[in-house]
């Protein structure tokens, strides 16, 4: 296991911003920034040892200064919507950016977390400690924020993501990262051959403008219903009212046992690569979007990703959960503790079959 740290460049105020190389012994390699801890790529050996990144990402850190896709991105102080770019907590109303329309998503897609320089510790042989403190009304959230992630890479090929983040006031706290991923590899096109499974038997059906209209609704008999194992295409063109509305998937999904720790999520699987990635969480909800609006960006090695060349699963809090009565809203006191738990495992089909016998 090792850390090795490298220059990546220097921001427009001269400060160097470095990239983190974590790598384990059997050659599973996560590389990230302390600019906006933006994952850069994910190595992973496929069925034939040969390294994919299944990552897109950037060669310079130029690219992530821009960075309009959010790729690899830590998101915050919340993650996805906002209805009307405004929240009340006990009677104070809030403005937030409207960066959709009327609405706001990702809270500030120009002075984001992911658009700002992290202090770094490497504090184990696996493991960086990414801290930032964010002003009282920086992005338009009440109260100083003071927030750490932990990226940690096992021996088993697994990347976790450790969240924790305490405020100065009473605030909303909603953290992710926006990673696309393509198991093909990062150069490899469409990914609407992946297959993917999500645990949940419920989803959060939104209106025209993307914002959850606040039903639970059953994925039974929708495209949405992703509990067995089936690609990304099958259903993507579908005349259903929800795909139109996400122009392809950008929904929330209610996944099983909330409150009981860290579970299984979701898992998608390259057939060909023979490369099956896993999603651990402790959160309630995962935001499952098939890039469907990256439009011919250019990336690492001067591929261009075009549509739906990669996928994020996201684990959350459940979009616009502070506008909506019945969804639980993760607003916490001045001293409360917000912590969240994600990891991505990587298991070889091989590997994955023996491991069941």
């Amino acid at each position: 296991m090792s850390v090795k740290i490298e220059k990546f460049g220097e921001l427009p105020d001269g400060r160097t911003a470095s990239l983190y190389h974590l790598k384990n012994h059997r050659g599973f390699e996560v590389c990230v920034t302390d600019f906006g801890v933006n994952i850069q790529s994910i190595l992973v050996r496929n069925c034939r040892g040969e390294k994919t990144d299944v990552a897109l990402g950037f060669d310079h850190l130029e690219d992530y200064l821009e960075n309009n896709g959010m790729f690899g991105a830590t998101v915050g102080r919340n993650v996805n919507r906002i209805s009307n770019a405004e929240f009340q907590i006990d009677g104070i109303k809030y403005h937030l950016a409207k960066n959709r329309g009327k609405h706001n998503i990702h809270s500030d897609k120009e002075h984001g977390f992911h658009k700002v320089l992290w202090d770094a510790e490497v504090i184990d042989e696996n493991a960086v400690r990414f801290s930032y403190i964010s002003p009282d009304g920086e992005q338009g959230f009440p109260g100083e924020l003071k927030v750490s992630v932990i990226y940690t890479v096992t021996e088993a090929n697994g990347l976790i993501l450790s969240y924790e983040a305490v405020s100065s006031k009473k605030t909303l706290i909603n953290l992710t990262n926006h990673n696309y991923f393509n198991l093909g590899g990062h150069e490899s096109g469409n990914v609407e051959d992946t297959e993917v499974r999500i645990l949940a038997d419920q989803f959060t059906p939104v209106d025209e403008e993307t914002i959850p209209t606040g039903e639970i609704r059953k994925v039974e008999g929708t495209p949405m219903d992703f509990r067995e194992r089936r690609t990304i295409g099958r259903d993507i063109l579908s005349e259903d009212d929800q795909i139109r509305f996400g122009k392809g998937y950008d929904h929330n999904f209610v996944i099983r046992s909330p409150h009981c720790g860290i579970r299984k999520a979701a898992e998608a699987f390259h057939r060909q690569q023979g490369i099956l990635m896993e999603v651990y969480s402790d959160l309630p909800g995962l935001q499952f979007y098939t890039g469907n609006s990256i439009c011919d960006i250019q990336g690492k090695g001067g591929v261009i990703y075009r549509k739906r060349s990669g996928f994020c699963m996201e684990p959350q809090y459940f979009p616009n959960s502070i506008n909506t009565e019945t969804f639980e809203a993760p607003v916490f006191d001045a001293g409360e503790k917000y912590h969240a738990a994600v990891m991505y495992q990587f298991v070889l089909r091989e590997e994955k079959e023996n491991g069941e016998k």
